[in-house]
């Protein structure tokens, strides 16, 4: 059985240790996912595995034949390439012979009387049939596909930076290593993606190692877990599920020891301060001590949960209204005489496929973007923060306090109390020593912590997220969630994160495409669930022929009874008719009445269940009287 061993790695960043003398090894079949707060180093052992980067201590350990595919976060491709042939731009010998044989095609094709190329071809068959090299050729278009990638031939350097993602993605997925790395595999892959990768990897033979925010998907794919924190490397049995619960114990026993050594703390700190003199091997030894008690409390006072319980602006009736709404994008149609009536408390989610105009409906929302047609409203008390993927007003060349104080040097909290920008910084697990750092020298993961703060501090009553799940890690989202679960303004997200809408959003506008959009009254997961059984219901259908009751041969006339209900149905049918309208206006006047409206609400499904049936002999009695 292969596996990698990592042993006593040692990282710094600058001025700031990552993790030190962390070890751990991965065996085959094991699925592990990587999770820490922004900053940890997660990319960073990421690239250490791969030795892309290397350890300031420590060796990675594994046989000479040990194969590693990795999908960066922000992957590097060839822009000249096509996108088929960036996929087969690894180094697994399949994918080398795949090229040889590709290029050895090309070439007989110009000089087709060449018998020497005609040989090579021949061998060069007989080793894709021993590499399963047809099987990979085939493999990677429909990867490709499942993605989302259908033009092969296009160049990657015109692509967008989702799609590019897409095709890293595709390249590492087809190679079939030892362990297959992904950091941030399900960014801007939509639901049908994810789904599709979730199954792919459940089947994959090897070791894998990732980095992702999902939960759910770190939930279903992932047999082990490791998390980052405080320079130490933690390891878990189990998936997400079973690290949060055996994180909670972990850290309940911490606290007791805490508790000990915040005692001790005390009484080291009256000895140092008595000014005792360092001269013997003792004195000295309490001194260490001292500043290893000293580090290990400032450490558990930076794990405290992030609190960001801020006071919101207030919102009056009217939010936002799209009357006859009508956008263009290029040659896509993303609104189309649509109408939307957005409320105080509403809580909207965004979903849709790649590529349906999620973005530039949001951005509609927030004024970035004028209607083609239509009208945009919004109420006068509306304070909007926008989340958007790009910190488009991050200035990298500012240090993060001075960033931060161009909204507000201080800022009220939910409970009233003042807090100032710096302790706002330390509530967002920024100690005190690095407010003074460079947003450059940040990791795309800090940057975004900082970016969402300070959308946060500007007091909003209205919040647009854009992807607000991707490139932020799952304590900070977890928290995020809490903050808006208390939030008293209206949310409304384009997110592909099925954790994140279940737990945020209450009702759902999907984008189909071409101007569709439908709206769903509930989380993410029961739409889900509902357009399964859709889909499955639709399966049925078309792989099960309908059987209807042919009438016999013989019968070419309406019985005595079967006229009687012939002349009547068309009245019966009408009459069932009226009655599921007038329930239907019942129920919008029903109000609070609840009694009232479950029994009309029973009364109609027993009329709909009815005018089925009516319908079917309808249909039945109409055959056989057209043949009298």
């Amino acid at each position: 059985m292969k596996s990698i061993l990592i042993e006593n790695v040692t990282k710094t960043y600058g001025e700031k240790k990552l993790f030190e003398n962390i070890s751990f090894s991965i065996s085959e079949k094991e699925r592990v996912g990587l999770i820490g707060i922004n900053g940890t180093g997660k990319s960073s052992l990421l690239k250490i595995v791969v030795g892309i980067d290397l350890p300031d201590e420590g060796e990675i350990i594994a046989p000479k034949d040990y194969r590693i595919a990795y999908s960066a976060q922000s992957p590097e491709l060839s822009p000249e390439l096509t996108v088929l042939n960036q996929v087969y731009a690894g180094d697994a010998p399949v994918l080398s012979l795949i090229k040889a044989y590709e290029a050895i095609l090309i070439e007989i094709n110009n000089d087709p009387e060449n018998n020497q190329l005609h040989e090579r071809l021949f061998d060069l068959q007989k080793r894709m049939d021993a590499l399963n090299g047809w099987e990979v050729h085939t493999n990677a278009k429909t990867v490709l596909m499942k993605l989302g990638i259908t033009n092969f031939e296009k160049k990657v350097g015109e692509l967008s930076g989702g799609q590019k993602k897409r095709v890293a993605l595709a390249q590492v997925l087809i190679q079939e290593p030892d362990l297959l790395i992904l950091d941030e595999p399900t960014n801007h892959l939509d639901f049908e993606a994810v789904k599709w990768l979730e199954d792919y990897l459940s089947r994959y033979t090897g070791a894998l190692l990732l980095v992702t925010h999902d939960r759910y998907f770190l939930d279903r794919v992932t047999n082990r877990m490791f998390e980052l924190d405080g320079g130490n490397l933690y390891s878990y049995k189990g998936n997400y599920g079973d690290f949060l619960q055996a994180k909670a114990i972990r850290e309940e026993n911490e606290a007791a020891t805490i508790d000990k050594q915040k005692n001790l703390f005390r009484r080291e700190l009256e000895w140092i301060r008595r000014g005792a003199k360092a001269r013997s091997t003792k004195q000295k030894a309490r001194i260490q001590r001292f500043d290893a008690l000293d580090d290990t409390l400032a450490n558990v006072k930076a794990k405290d949960k992030l609190d960001i319980s801020l006071k919101g602006s207030r919102l009056g009736k009217q939010v936002f209204e799209l009357v006859d709404a009508s956008k263009y994008f290029e040659d896509k149609i993303i609104l189309d005489n649509f109408n939307l009536l957005v409320k105080p408390g509403d809580r909207i989610g965004i979903i849709g496929k790649n590529g349906t105009g999620k973005s530039t409906f949001l951005n509609v929302l927030a004024g970035k973007i004028s209607l083609d047609s239509g009208e945009r409203v919004i109420g006068q008390t509306v304070k909007v923060a926008y989340y958007t993927q790009e910190s488009e007003d991050m200035d990298t060349s500012k240090r993060m306090i001075e960033y931060l104080k161009e909204t507000a040097e201080i800022i009220e909290a939910s409970d009233g109390k003042v807090i100032t920008a710096a302790q706002m910084l330390e509530r967002f697990l920024f100690p005190p020593h690095t407010h003074g750092t460079i947003i450059g020298k940040l990791s795309g993961g800090e940057r975004r912590r900082l970016y969402l703060l300070k959308i946060l501090m500007g007091e909003p009553n209205v919040l647009l997220l854009d992807e607000p799940t991707n490139d932020l890690d799952t304590q900070t989202l977890m928290v995020l969630e809490d903050y808006l679960d208390d939030f008293k303004g209206v949310v409304i997200t384009v997110s592909h994160d099925r954790y994140f809408l279940d737990k945020v959003a209450e009702q759902l506008l999907i984008l189909k495409g071409n101007g569709v959009i439908d709206t769903y009254y509930g989380n993410y997961s029961e739409y889900l669930e509902v357009e399964r059984k859709e889909e499955q219901q639709i399966k049925e259908k078309s792989e099960t022929p309908v059987q209807r009751k042919e009438p016999k041969e013989k019968k070419v006339k309406l019985s005595y009874n079967e006229q009687r209900e012939w002349a009547s149905i068309d009245q019966d049918i009408e009459n069932v008719e009226e009655r599921l309208a007038s329930i239907e206006t019942e129920l919008a006047e029903t109000g609070s009445d609840f009694e009232k409206a479950a029994q009309l609400m029973k009364e109609q499904e027993q009329l709909n269940e009815k005018l089925e049936h009516l319908i079917e002999r309808w249909s039945y009695l109409s055959e056989i009287a057209d043949m009298s």
